[in-house]
C-alpha cells in the first residue's frame, strides 16, 4: 500500500512538473492545447523554405481555425466511422511497427533463410562454377544448319582435346557474348537455374574436366568445370540476404510474427491490435514529436472529411448556389481581353467541318464534344478531332489565327488537313460555366469564411497571451 501511494505521488509530481514546463497556450471548446503542440505546428509550417512565413500572432488565427474545424468533425462523430478508424490505425501502426524489430531479429531471420537455402542446395549437389562455349541453334532448324553447327562444335572440341586454350576459344567463338567476354565463365550455379540438359552434364563433371559437345534447346555447348563447393559462407552472402528481406517485404512478416508472439505470451487475452495500441501509447509518452505527428494525422483526416462535406463538395455540387454567386459577383469575373468560346476543329474534309458546325448549332456547349464523337467517330474511323474550351489569345494556334487574326503557323496533319473553329468570340463571360473553375474556388472560400465565423460563435476560444509570448523563447 505504501509503495503504491508513493508511486501515485511520484506520478502526480511528474505531471505537475510537466504542466509547469509545458503550459496550456489556448483552450478551444474546453479542450486545452499545450504550448509544445502549438510550437510543433508553427515551426513545421514556418521553416526557412516557406515563402509566406507567418509571425506567431498571425499563425494563432490559422491554428485556431484548424482546431475549430476538428472540433466540428468530432461533434459530427466522424472519428467513430470505421473508415476513419481503419485509415488512422494504419498510419499510426506504420510509425509504431518498426519498433518491434531490431537488427538481431533481422539477422535471426537472415540466418534462417541461409540455413534453409544451404540445406536445400547441398542436398541437390551444391554449387558449381563452370565455363562454356555455346553455338546458338534455334529449335526446328533446317537439317543442313544443324549439321554445320554439329561440325563446328566437334571441331572446337577436337581443338580443345589437342590443348587449345578454352578461354581463348570461348572469347572468339562462343555465341553467348555475355560469358564470352569472361572466357566463357558463368556465375555460381545451383540446380534448377538453367536448362536441364546443361545442368545434367555440368553437375556430372569433376574440376578441370571438359564435357563432350551436348545439345540443349538453346544450341550446342561444351562445358568446363572450374570448381564446386557445398555452399557460400554466411558472411559472404549476408548483405544480399538483408537486401532480399527488405525488397520482399519480409521485415513486415517478421514484425507480424513478433506481434503474434507478444499477444500469445500475455497473461491476459490480448490481440495484436492491443499490443500495437499499448506500444503506441508508450512511444508517444516518451516522444512528443511522435505524439504530435500522430495527432496531426488524426486531426488532418478529420479536417479533410469535414471540410469536404461542409465546403468543397457542397460548393462543387450546389449549381443553384454557384449561379446565384456568379450573378451577384459578375463584375469580379470580367476579362481583361476577349475570349473565344468554342471548338478548335481538325477534320478529314471541308464537308465534315461544315456538318460539324450544323450538328452543334442548337446544342448546349457542354454537349458538343459528345455529339461530334457520336456523329463522326467510331471504333474504326475518326473523322474529326476537337479541342473544346474558353480560349484566350495564345491558348491554341487555330483559334489565334481564325478568331484573333494572328499570323501563326498551323502544324500540317495529312490525316486531318482541314482546320477551323466552331463557336463565338466573347467580350465578357455570358454564363457561369464560362468561368466555372474561378466561381467554384471563390464560392468555396466564401462558404469556408461563413463556416469559420459560425464555429467561432459556437465554440469558445481562450488564448493565454502570456504563454503565447514565450513561444520558441523558453
Amino acid at each position: 500500500m505504501i509503495r503504491r501511494a508513493l508511486s501515485v505521488a511520484l506520478m502526480f509530481c511528474a505531471f505537475v512538473a510537466h504542466a509547469q514546463d509545458d503550459p496550456t497556450i489556448m483552450t478551444i471548446n474546453g479542450r486545452p492545447v499545450s504550448r509544445s503542440e502549438f510550437e510543433y505546428s508553427y515551426n513545421k509550417n514556418n521553416t526557412d523554405n516557406v515563402v509566406d512565413k507567418k509571425t506567431v500572432a498571425q499563425y494563432v488565427e490559422l491554428f485556431v481555425n484548424y482546431k475549430l474545424k476538428v472540433e466540428a468533425a468530432l461533434a459530427a462523430r466522424l472519428d467513430t466511422t470505421q473508415a476513419f478508424r481503419n485509415e488512422f490505425a494504419d498510419y499510426r501502426d506504420q510509425q509504431v511497427r518498426p519498433s518491434f524489430v531490431n537488427n538481431d531479429d533481422v539477422d535471426k531471420a537472415a540466418r534462417q533463410l541461409y540455413d534453409d537455402t544451404k540445406q536445400r542446395i547441398e542436398g541437390q549437389g551444391g554449387l558449381i562454377r563452370v565455363a562454356h562455349i555455346m553455338l546458338l541453334l534455334p529449335q526446328k532448324s533446317a537439317k543442313d544448319l544443324q549439321r554445320r553447327a554439329e561440325q563446328r562444335i566437334d571441331s572446337i572440341y577436337n581443338a580443345l582435346k589437342r590443348g587449345a586454350d578454352f578461354a581463348a576459344l570461348a572469347r572468339k567463338l562462343s555465341d553467348d557474348k555475355g560469358s564470352a567476354q569472361q572466357g566463357g565463365e558463368l556465375p555460381w550455379l545451383q540446380k534448377g537455374q538453367t536448362l536441364k540438359e546443361f545442368e545434367d552434364a555440368a553437375f556430372a563433371l569433376k574440376p578441370g574436366e571438359i564435357s563432350k559437345p551436348l545439345l540443349s534447346p538453346a544450341g550446342y555447348h561444351i562445358i568446363k568445370m572450374i570448381e564446386r563447393r557445398s555452399f557460400l559462407p554466411y558472411d559472404s552472402v549476408k548483405a544480399d540476404i538483408f537486401a532480399y528481406i527488405e525488397q520482399t517485404n519480409m521485415r513486415e512478416q517478421i514484425i507480424d510474427n513478433k506481434l503474434n508472439e507478444l499477444a500469445k505470451a500475455s497473461p491476459t487475452p490480448r490481440t495484436t491490435a492491443d499490443v500495437l495500441e499499448e506500444r503506441a501509447q508508450a512511444m508517444q509518452a516518451k516522444d512528443p514529436a511522435l505524439r504530435f505527428l500522430i495527432q496531426e494525422y488524426h486531426d488532418g483526416l478529420l479536417l479533410y472529411e469535414i471540410s469536404n462535406r461542409t465546403v468543397w463538395e457542397k460548393a462543387a455540387k450546389d449549381e443553384e448556389g454557384l449561379r446565384y454567386y456568379f450573378n451577384k459577383n459578375k463584375k469580379r469575373y470580367a476579362w481583361d481581353s476577349p475570349r473565344f468560346k468554342g471548338i478548335a476543329c481538325y477534320a478529314k474534309s471541308k464537308a465534315d467541318l461544315k456538318a460539324a458546325k450544323k450538328k452543334v448549332k442548337n446544342l448546349p456547349f457542354n454537349e458538343w464534344n459528345e455529339a461530334l464523337r457520336k456523329a463522326f467517330n467510331n471504333d474504326s474511323t475518326i473523322r474529326i478531332k476537337a479541342e473544346r474550351g474558353v480560349f484566350k489569345l495564345g491558348d491554341n494556334p487555330v483559334v489565334d489565327r481564325d478568331v484573333f487574326k494572328q499570323k501563326v503557323a498551323i502544324k500540317d496533319d495529312a490525316n486531318f488537313p482541314i482546320v477551323g473553329v466552331i463557336g463565338k468570340k466573347l467580350k465578357a463571360p455570358k454564363e457561369m460555366d464560362d468561368v466555372r473553375a474561378l466561381v467554384v474556388a471563390d464560392f468555396q472560400e466564401t462558404l469556408e469564411k461563413e463556416w469559420v465565423k459560425d464555429l467561432r460563435k459556437q465554440y469558445k476560444v481562450e488564448v493565454n497571451e502570456a504563454v503565447l509570448k514565450t513561444v520558441n523563447k523558453h
